[in-house]
């Protein structure tokens, strides 16, 4: 069942959830709770739908759950943008988020498409 872990997306995702817990837990201030709250979440949801999805073993189950994944990586996104504007996060922290979110994204519409998994 540990298979997904050979999955590159997966990998990025898990690289992508532990980054943003540290990062939010690192540069917390009771202004950025809201936000933070929100984009750990998302970061958090993309990692499980895509184990989640694997782990049901059929392509439509599969398929569904990174289309998940792929909302959820989008929500990343966007949570990352805003708090790049308010400066909650330093540009360098930010940075390497929002280019791992990117390659994400670019996993998941690559991997709905083809309704294949990607090994590493």
């Amino acid at each position: 069942m540990r298979k997904y872990r050979s999955l590159v997306v997966w990998q990025r995702a898990h690289r992508l959830s532990v980054g943003v817990l540290r990062a939010t837990d690192r540069y917390y201030h009771p202004r950025s709770r809201a936000v933070f709250d929100q984009v750990r979440r998302a970061a958090l949801s993309v990692e499980a739908n895509i184990v989640e999805g694997y782990a049901l073993s059929t392509p439509l189950q599969f398929r569904r759950h990174l289309r998940i994944a792929l909302g959820s990586a989008a929500e990343v996104e966007c949570f990352l943008e805003v708090v790049g504007e308010v400066e909650y996060l330093p540009r360098p922290a930010l940075d390497e988020l929002m280019t791992l979110t990117d390659l994400i994204i670019g996993n998941l519409f690559g991997l709905v498409r083809k309704g294949l998994p990607t090994k590493a």
